[in-house]
């Protein structure tokens, strides 16, 4: 009788393969969850490494040109243009600009849809292409990096670690490589300039403007300037 009572007790200890996978499964997800928070986090305070990209185009150029620079240390109207360049409804939206989806999608493409905060994830943690492995993580680090950065580090983030021309990465290095200044001297010109070249900057040149180029600085001035007095440059303003 008590030899029954073991061997059932021993058979209820056993587990099955399958729930033994299921369990470890869900345990290193929980891990993997842990790290990615732990990470972001990190980088609200601590500047985030080189990312992919960067490092591919230092491997593939022997070196490049970048000097992080805090929010503080840069011009604010280049912080600005930046926006209004890139993602005038920043301030509005919790990283994916759903009205510039909306249009991308009825035009058939995906231009411009990309918000500021999806292309901080691609820059930083991620690698450039148009995988959907790429877009799914894209999508899921999004709202972790709105939910644990400040809108102001994000913008901070994302300046200085924007190519603005081949090997030059940054705004510290984009303001001395083309005219010769530090980011707190850029002028509202020069800081329209700059973020003009950001869509194309190995075809674009902030200081041999083309008449193209020179029109949309003029855009991206009046568009700085707007967001300021309309106040959607108020959440990434100290």
């Amino acid at each position: 009788m008590s030899k029954k009572r073991l061997s059932k007790s021993a058979a209820k200890r056993r587990v099955s393969p399958l729930v033994w996978i299921r369990r470890w499964l869900v345990r290193l997800v929980l891990l993997a969850i842990f790290a990615v928070v732990a990470i972001v986090t990190a980088h609200r305070f601590v500047d985030p490494p080189q990312g992919i990209y960067i490092r591919q185009e230092a491997a593939r150029l022997g070196s490049v040109t970048q000097r992080w620079t805090p929010a503080e240390e840069i011009a604010p109207v280049m912080l600005r243009a930046v926006v209004a360049a890139e993602d005038a409804n920043f301030c509005a939206h919790w990283g994916f600009d759903m009205a510039a989806i909306r249009e991308a999608l009825a035009e058939g493409s995906g231009r411009g849809a990309s918000s500021l905060s999806q292309q901080v994830v691609k820059n930083t943690y991620l690698w450039h292409g148009r995988s959907w492995a790429r877009k799914a993580l894209e999508a899921v680090l999004t709202p972790v990096v709105e939910a644990l950065w400040t809108k102001r580090r994000i913008v901070e983030v994302y300046v200085n670690i924007a190519e603005f021309d081949e090997g030059v990465f940054g705004v510290a290095a984009a303001a001395q490589h083309y005219f010769g200044v530090s980011p707190a001297q850029l002028s509202p010109l020069q800081a329209a300039r700059l973020a003009a070249v950001l869509p194309a900057p190995k075809r674009r040149s902030a200081s041999r403007p083309t008449k193209f180029l020179r029109k949309r600085s003029a855009q991206i001035l009046d568009g700085a300037e707007t967001i300021r007095r309309d106040g959607r440059a108020g959440c990434f303003e100290s």
